[in-house]
């Protein structure tokens, strides 16, 4: 099995980062392929700066889909995720959505920790998407600063170990889910001082494409997630315009790529 990681943020420390916690859930015979994007941000904060990624989101696959059984998208917001399912005919994960529905096996009701009020909004979008609304107990953030995404999750371990607390006693949550891609990983080093389940987003929807990729589903031919019909496509990258207009695939253009595979 070949699985595609599709990291939307430039933020190559940040792909490496999710290979190394990708790779304690993959099966024997899964191979993962990681892709960094070359183009937009180092990190999506905004729901301005999803749409806009969502679009490279859209290329990356169109690029590198061929011969994968499932795809990964690792940005919490998932964005991308309802056009990517209809254009391309794989299966597709993603973090927001893997996580809440697993979130949703372990307890009736889940809270969500980030660590900028930045992303509150986006991640009730997100929410609101998967329409759990009522199972969601809360958003909540640490009141205190950080230095930089790249070290957040060590600099704001602490609080949000006590955050997640006080979302169980104060909330109810039943589960608790640490988002955001620089998250990705902590999960699993405070899990013993939380006293419910905590769900490493990126985790989940590796295991959740995992899934998939085994269900073998076939492709939607009608419905919501239907293939569109082919159109003409001007301005954009070859790949993706390729993909639309239902021709065949131009080569790739060399975004930088890591595969691993778990021994």
């Amino acid at each position: 099995m070949k699985l595609l990681l599709i990291n939307p943020n430039t933020s190559a420390d940040m792909t490496d980062r999710m290979i190394r916690t990708a790779a304690r859930v993959l099966a024997p015979d899964v191979e993962l392929v990681a892709i960094t994007a070359t183009r937009g941000m180092p990190y999506i904060a905004s729901r301005a700066e999803a749409v806009i990624s969502g679009t490279i989101t859209l290329e990356m696959i169109a690029e590198h889909h061929h011969g994968v059984d499932a795809i990964i998208i690792a940005a919490f917001g998932d964005p991308g995720l309802i056009g990517a399912r209809e254009l391309f005919e794989v299966p597709i994960t993603a973090m927001a959505e893997s996580s809440i529905l697993t979130a949703c096996m372990l307890g009736k009701r889940f809270s969500i920790l980030t660590f900028s009020r930045t992303l509150v909004s986006w991640y009730e979008d997100a929410v609101a998407l998967a329409g759990l609304e009522a199972r969601c107990s809360g958003i909540r953030v640490p009141d205190v600063s950080f230095q930089s995404v790249a070290t957040v999750q060590d600099e704001l371990e602490g609080e949000l170990v006590a955050l997640a607390e006080r979302a169980v006693k104060e909330d109810g949550a039943d589960v608790i889910i640490l988002a955001g891609a620089p998250l990705t990983g902590l999960a699993e080093r405070v899990a013993d001082r939380i006293s419910v389940p905590v769900i490493d987003p990126l985790s989940a929807a590796v295991c959740h494409a995992q899934t998939l990729a085994r269900l073998r589903p076939r492709p939607a031919r009608a419905g919501r997630f239907a293939r569109p019909g082919a159109k003409p496509a001007q301005g954009l990258l070859p790949a993706l315009a390729d993909w639309i207009e239902h021709r065949p695939a131009s080569e790739a253009s060399g975004l930088v790529s890591e595969t691993t595979k778990k021994s």
